[in-house]
């Protein structure tokens, strides 16, 4: 990593020579007990039974967990905001002292309010309301004369400028000399039963009572040990100390998660597949049969999958390509490759409604060929059962087409030679891990039409290779997309008649099912009554994913002839609908849907030569909402606004154990650590290349969690 120094976060001088020296180099008494990253949390003795348990709800159990549950955010309690005056969109760190306080009745809801109450000198300058609806352990808390902080952004509620559901901690005297005031605070996200005050002083305690020279660390840096940064993000002397502390713990983080992807490459590409190599007489015949020419994009992936499939070694390969780009076409290239080698090919979809309709143009695609196309779903499962065990006993090299179930379905796997994953986002890497596993060791193609920013490549799918289709099929009508207010919803109904007496058909997004008391959104459920009324004589229909499999293929049947003209319906829509008569998308409530999903929405649209038009249809009044739905008018490119969906919503658990079987991201940003990513992956090939066992005493950590990623997929069924 020496040749790396130059991109390892530093203090400027400037910043240094302003630091305590026990920042610079804190050494901590040789007296301390050696606590270990691994010690349980009932170990250290100090920590209550409820503490415990509410820790450990929280999934925290040892010293590592609790030092590691890092803050959300900082606060300077050396100094306070003024108090506003008008309402505003940045959030505001106050100190006054509670006023009045009053209970209110809104219908079935109850509020508890308080008056916040700001004095200088002796004179009061300035008054809050703070409210709380349906929250009565406030009221045990916040009293008349208790002094509080609070958080929260000022909105007006009539005449009153009001905070409602700030965060607020009670300030006690004591606290003048106490971790809570007069310095830079951190804000830890807290639980049932455990408050950020009482997660604050307990990792206080912590930092001070952690012998840091039985920490290894797997990093051999000079500029900043483990110990250091650790102290520097929860109880910062300065603010300048926050970034760079929290880079260096970044970098740690992704090393780890950087070890067990690089491990998972190599497994992976041990040469355990068979060489799958053809005359290639079926797949000349299919691409003379398509109605169009390939992209450059589509030969190029097929190229680099011909070469895969060739090898000894399994292939396994990301296929990411926008709404649109053809994927299914490479996709069947591959399958075609594999069975006129002697193989079976198997697609796998995340919904019957995507496997009928793949079913559908494979059968289109392929039976010409003689070759017998097959759908195996759980809507079908006797006769599921009976077909896979009967293409078992015949070893016959056809295509099976399923829902992600065939991934337990062994009679259907046996003599697969290639498996073909659509929408990897709803397929993780512990299934993949499964897969790859398996006796017959398949070459593995995962497609993905969600954009994936390059930094999420390198962590969750940094096990596979990458080929990219970034060109559209010609021949495709242009797709407008306008963001828009509710107000407007008359005029938007105007303009979708007049598509639908232009023989179009369309789709009316709704982010829920059925109405909600806690959410304020429209749904699918209520609003399919008055859409038939409003487009009569046009027949409507409502599709959801509680609907039974026949319910569904129904109604999706009904569209796809034609029948139908407007399906009224949620997000599962979002992958795989192929309707090219489809021409009008309009999004309710918009604002409740990420920007990835918005464009895969819309890639439903625009699939025929007709012009076509999307409508996100903001329904909270939020103006930063509405500049967040501007993106889409301006874009279409999926790899730009994933980038942008990542900057505005944030990593998030992102890597978390439903989606890839990685542990989650606490500290990473990234949207800002790209450099760190790639650190991360230079010095994991390092690693693994001198040590591939994480034998060496400062690869412990990385080992450990190598054991425990082990261990989450035996007990995920991986």
């Amino acid at each position: 990593m020496a040749s790396d120094s130059q991109a390892q976060p530093k203090l400027s001088p400037s910043t240094k020579a302003k630091l305590p020296k026990k920042l610079k180099k804190e050494k901590q008494p040789a007296a301390l007990p050696p606590h270990r990253p691994e010690t349980a949390l009932e170990e250290l003795g100090w920590i209550r039974r409820p503490q415990l348990t509410a820790l450990g709800k929280l999934g925290i159990t040892t010293l590592r967990g609790l030092l590691e549950h890092y803050p959300r955010r900082h606060e300077d309690r050396k100094r306070f905001d003024h108090f506003p005056d008008t309402e505003g969109d940045r959030s505001f760190c106050l100190s006054g002292t509670v006023g009045k306080t009053t209970f209110r009745r809104f219908g079935r809801m109850r509020s508890f309010e308080a008056e916040i109450e700001e004095v200088e000198g002796s004179v009061l300058s300035a008054r809050l309301t703070l409210r709380w609806f349906n929250l009565f352990h406030v009221q045990k808390s916040v009293v008349t004369g208790t002094r509080l902080i609070i958080y929260g952004k000022p909105r007006l509620r009539g005449k009153r400028l009001c905070m409602e559901h700030p965060e607020f901690e009670v300030v006690t005297e004591e606290d003048r000399q106490s971790i809570h005031l007069d310095r830079i605070v951190p804000i830890h996200p807290a639980g049932e039963g455990i408050s950020v005050r009482v997660i604050r002083g307990l990792i206080h305690r912590a930092l001070g009572e952690t012998d840091w020279s039985v920490w290894i660390d797997p990093l051999q840096h000079q500029e900043t040990d483990w110990g250091t940064a650790l102290r520097n993000i929860h109880f910062p002397e300065l603010l300048e100390t926050l970034e760079p502390a929290r880079r260096e713990l970044a970098l740690r983080e992704l090393l780890g998660i950087q070890t067990l992807v690089t491990i998972r490459r190599n497994e992976a590409r041990r040469p355990r597949g068979a060489a799958k190599s053809s005359r290639g007489d079926l797949l000349s015949h299919f691409l003379q049969s398509l109605p169009f020419a390939l992209t450059d994009a589509q030969r190029k992936s097929i190229a680099m999958i011909h070469e895969d499939m060739a090898c000894a070694h399994r292939m396994h390969r990301l296929l990411q390509g926008d709404v649109g780009s053809g994927k299914t076409v490479v996709a069947a290239v591959a399958m075609l490759t594999a069975v006129e080698s002697g193989h079976r090919a198997i697609l796998m979809a995340p919904t019957q409604i995507l496997a009928e309709q793949h079913f559908r143009n494979f059968q289109h695609w392929l039976e010409p060929l003689g070759i017998p196309v097959e759908l195996l779903t759980g809507a079908r499962k006797a006769k599921s059962t009976s077909q896979a065990r009967a293409l078992s006993k015949a070893r016959h090299p056809g295509v099976v087409i399923g829902t992600h179930a065939l991934l337990h379905n062994e009679s259907a796997l046996e003599g697969a030679g290639i498996v073909v994953i659509d929408e990897q986002h709803k397929f993780g890497v512990l299934q993949r891990t499964h897969l790859a596993n398996s006796p017959s060791a398949p070459d593995v193609l995962v497609m993905t039409a969600t954009p994936i920013p390059r930094t999420l490549a390198q962590t969750i799918y940094g096990d596979l290779d990458l080929s990219i289709l970034d060109e559209k099929p010609p021949g495709r009508g242009t797709l407008r997309t306008a963001a828009r207010t509710s107000e407007k919803l008359p005029e938007i109904i105007t303009y979708l008649t007049g598509q639908l007496e232009k023989g179009r058909q369309a789709y009316v997004v709704y982010p829920l099912i059925e109405e909600s008391e806690k959410l304020a959104a429209k749904a699918a459920e209520a609003e399919i009554t008055a859409w038939s009324e409003r487009l009569a004589p046009f027949p409507c229909k409502l599709l959801h994913g509680r609907m039974s499999a026949e319910e569904k293929k129904a109604v999706m049947e009904s569209f796809v002839q034609g029948h139908t003209k407007v399906l009224v319906t949620t997000s599962v829509i979002e992958v795989g609908v192929d309707v090219p008569n489809a021409t009008f998308l309009l999004v309710e409530n918009a604002e409740r849907f990420g920007l990835a999903q918005l464009h895969q929405l819309r890639g439903r649209i625009g699939r025929g030569t007709h012009t076509s038009t999307c409508v996100l249809l903001e329904g909270s009044g939020n103006p930063e909402a509405m500049e967040r739905l501007r993106i889409l008018e301006k874009s279409s490119d999926g790899f730009v606004i994933a980038e942008e969906d990542l900057r505005l919503r944030g990593s998030g658990d992102i890597l978390g154990t439903a989606q890839s079987g990685l542990p989650p991201l606490r500290i990473t940003d990234l949207y800002r650590d790209a450099d760190l990513i790639s650190m991360a992956c230079r010095e994991a090939e390092r690693i693994l290349t001198a040590d591939p066992s994480l034998a060496q005493p400062h690869h412990a950590p990385l080992k450990q969690l190598r054991v425990e990623y082990a261990l989450r997929l035996a007990t995920t069924g991986g």
